[in-house]
């Protein structure tokens, strides 16, 4: 009896531990991160770590917002159940009395509804959720034509890229990137092998099936940040868990400096001349 009430105080102790200041207990559970009784399973404390971390690196991107002007704009591409919009409204957008709001892409029509009856629920009043891929997004009269930040959590193989567009054209100041599943550059490496053999001894790198996976979406992230240095942005790169928590771990952080743009610009073509991928210019395009 006594080992029991001691697990159940140390799983209690764990979970208020994972919970930070002033968080709702009510979202969480909501979200199913807590269980009805407040407590933590393995699989949820993962996923509140994760989403908690990313909070670290997306929390002082909206203060320094913030101190240029009140309302903030932030868009959420690829949103599923908007674990992350959720997050970054309870733990920083509820208190605020203006006109910021969070948008929610999500291309699901039962995950979009589900958010928008929870966000009611809840009383969020300043979130938005959108039936839009992120392609759609970037022309839809439904979003402002300027924001502030983007963020793209797992968003899956091109929709990074879709995203990468929309903040681009929105004149985004920051940009928060989580990749994944990159298949497009490894599908036309794949397709110009051959060629690429015969004049270019590298194409060896990525010979193999499993490296033209890997070293795809290596030079995916790799292109990325190089079109993002081209349009101004001063870009950063870290991991966003550990990996015993997930191998799509890529956390790329894009601030808009204004930086100078022609040799980053110049770099990006040269990788595509120098790996075959120049039929990928209109992908990864730049301002010059």
């Amino acid at each position: 009896m006594k080992v029991i009430q001691a697990n159940t105080m140390e799983a209690k102790h764990e979970a208020k531990h994972d919970i930070k200041p002033g968080q709702s207990i009510e979202l969480l559970k909501e979200l199913h991160i807590l269980t009805r009784d407040g407590k933590l399973n393995q699989d949820s404390r993962r996923k509140l770590k994760q989403v908690n971390h990313l909070y670290q690196f997306i929390e002082p991107l909206l203060k320094e917002i913030q101190q240029q002007h009140a309302d903030i704009q932030l868009v959420d591409h690829g949103a599923g159940k908007s674990y992350l919009g959720f997050i970054l409204y309870d733990l920083f957008f509820k208190t605020r009395n203006d006109g910021s709001r969070i948008y929610g892409i999500e291309t699901r029509d039962e995950l979009v509804t589900k958010s928008r009856e929870l966000a009611a629920r809840l009383n969020f009043p300043g979130m938005t959720f959108l039936n839009l891929s992120v392609a759609e997004s970037i022309e839809s009269t439904q979003l402002p034509a300027k924001v502030d930040i983007v963020t793209a959590l797992h968003a899956c193989n091109t929709a990074t890229d879709d995203a990468i567009h929309f903040a681009l054209k929105k004149q985004a100041q920051f940009m928060v990137l989580v990749p994944c599943c990159q298949a497009e550059v490894a599908s036309v490496l794949k397709k110009n092998k051959a060629q690429s053999l015969v004049r270019n001894s590298l194409t060896e790198i990525w010979r193999h099936p499993l490296h033209t996976r890997e070293f795809g979406s290596q030079v995916t992230n790799v292109l990325r940040c190089l079109q993002l240095e081209a349009h101004g942005y001063q870009v950063n790169v870290t991991e966003l868990v550990g990996w015993e928590h997930s191998m799509k771990n890529e956390l790329i952080i894009a601030s808009y400096k204004n930086l100078p743009r022609q040799r980053p610009a110049e770099r990006l073509h040269e990788v595509l001349d120098t790996l075959g991928l120049t039929e990928m210019r209109d992908r990864f395009f730049t301002s010059l």
